[in-house]
């Protein structure tokens, strides 16, 4: 996340702390229009619809926010409120058990809830870290997390970008297989696996990447703007070389 975007997120968790909703909307939809990765931007942005009475755009945002994090049940919670406030019951009881479902845990363990909460807690002071520039204490903090919720791919992908802020670039490219293998119609970490790989030469399994975006998502553009300035057409080739 640049250091444009940080900012706009810092300011929307700020007023959305304050329940200041309307203020908070405006800052945290740039964030997602810059980067759809986070699954508590989605959160708070489907809650400021909500208190606000767009109510299907808060559906919108809490699916988004469960599409990245299946087990994020804050998330789940406010998507049956969402589907109960606009008269789809059935859907809000559908909802409301699959979070209860996935917050259970055997006594003496956390249940998935709580892990949760831990997991974006120790993602959001790795943010905090990151934007101070602290990487080894940024990454620790995101691998605290990840220890709780493995399975949350926009923390892992949060952590591939500061092991390749940080000159790790191995590294990230590993936690960005990951993030690919968990949630493979993910394409902010298809995009990302594809420049890593080509900053390390590996332009071939780069524009593999690039051209799976395209075939999850038609027309994306960063993708093919990349394909682009890599020398490269929408299949992974050079381009053709002009007639003589």
């Amino acid at each position: 996340m640049d250091e444009i975007l940080k900012e706009k997120l810092a300011l929307g968790r700020f007023h959305y702390v304050r329940r200041e909703f309307a203020r908070a909307e405006q800052y945290l939809t740039q964030v997602v229009e810059g980067n759809p990765s986070f699954a508590d931007v989605y959160n708070m942005l489907g809650v400021c619809f909500h208190d606000q009475g767009h109510y299907q755009k808060a559906q919108r945002a809490f699916e988004a926010a469960l599409r990245l994090n299946p087990a994020y049940t804050d998330a789940a919670l406010n998507l049956a409120v969402t589907y109960n406030d606009t008269g789809r019951y059935k859907e809000a009881q559908e909802a409301y058990q699959q979070a209860l479902s996935t917050s259970g845990a055997a006594p003496g363990q956390l249940d998935h809830f709580v892990r949760g909460k831990l997991a974006n807690m120790y993602a959001d002071i790795g943010d905090v870290y990151l934007s101070s520039g602290l990487y080894p204490e940024a990454i620790s903090e995101l691998r605290r997390a990840l220890a709780l919720c493995p399975t949350f791919v926009d923390i892992r992908a949060r952590l591939a970008a500061a092991l390749r802020d940080s000159g790790r670039r191995d590294e990230a490219i590993v936690e960005y297989e990951e993030v690919v293998r968990q949630n493979p119609s993910f394409v902010p970490g298809r995009l990302n696996l594809g420049l890593s790989l080509y900053a390390a030469g590996r332009k071939a399994e780069a524009a593999d990447q690039w051209n799976e975006v395209l075939r999850v998502s038609p027309g994306n553009h960063s993708a093919e703007l990349y394909l682009k300035f890599a020398g490269m057409d929408p299949s992974g080739a050079p381009p053709a070389a002009p007639p003589p």
